[in-house]
């Protein structure tokens, strides 16, 4: 669900994601859904942002 009047909660860097607010770096949408790349993740490469739709 997209949020028109968005408040940076999200911090994103992915300029080339649909919801990519570039002025602030920030998500417009109210929650992301953060997913599992590996069984047992140990850093942030083990993780992806569920949420991303390409523009």
């Amino acid at each position: 669900m997209e949020n028109n009047s968005y408040q940076c909660n999200v911090h994103c860097t992915v300029t080339n994601c649909a919801h990519h607010q570039a002025p602030k770096n920030s998500c417009s949408l109210n929650q992301i859904q953060v997913g599992c790349c590996d069984s047992m993740p140990t850093s942030c490469k083990g993780t992806q942002c569920g949420s991303f739709q390409m523009k």
